[in-house]
């Protein structure tokens, strides 16, 4: 997974108005637990932009008060009106410890199916995995090369064997479509 730092501060106030003081300052509540205690802290909202608005798949190096942890990010919350992140939890992570989480699927080669004039359309962008923390890789590559017109890679296809993927088997992670118009060609043909 990649790596990310992110310096935040202990909450001395609990609560919704003191949320929404923070807020206001620049600032996103959160809560980090998984460890031997909870802790509820706060970091400047820019920090969490890698992290929130990106495919991949982060490590958090999250240091409150100059104790550092090690967490990845487990859910997140925006605002109803203005989609600005209003809060965050963050699971404590070792490198043994057992975790849930995203990981990317990258697509390589070019389909045959889209040379034929077919799409080629990713319809799952991550797939959903459990196991050691130290053992999650960045991303998955997946090979595409061999799709032709009409056919599908699904999940099982994917061969990660320290890990247990949890999404279905049988769902679709890209699929190289016919248009229309090669559709009534390919049926004239026939």
């Amino acid at each position: 997974m990649k790596v990310t730092e992110i310096v935040g501060f202990k909450r001395a106030n609990l609560g919704r108005q003191s949320a929404q003081e923070l807020r206001a300052e620049g600032y996103v509540p959160g809560i980090l637990y998984g460890g031997e205690e909870q802790i509820s802290f706060y970091a400047p909202a820019y920090l969490f932009r890698p992290v929130v608005y990106s495919i991949d798949a982060y490590e958090i190096k999250l240091t409150i008060d100059g104790k550092e942890y090690r967490a990845i990010l487990q859910d997140k919350q925006f605002h109803p009106v203005n989609d600005s992140l209003i809060h965050v939890d963050l699971l404590e992570i070792n490198p043994d410890k057992v975790i849930t989480t995203s990981i990317p699927v990258r697509l390589t080669g070019t389909a045959k199916g889209a040379k034929q004039g077919g799409k080629l359309v990713q319809t799952l962008r991550k797939v959903r995995v459990k196991g050691p923390a130290k053992l999650i890789p960045e991303f998955v590559n997946l090979d595409v090369t061999e799709l032709g017109l009409g056919k599908s890679i699904r999940v099982k296809s994917i061969e990660l064997p320290e890990l247990t993927i949890i999404d279905p088997a049988a769902n679709p992670v890209a699929t190289v479509t016919i248009p229309r118009a090669l559709r009534g060609q390919l049926n004239a043909e026939k």
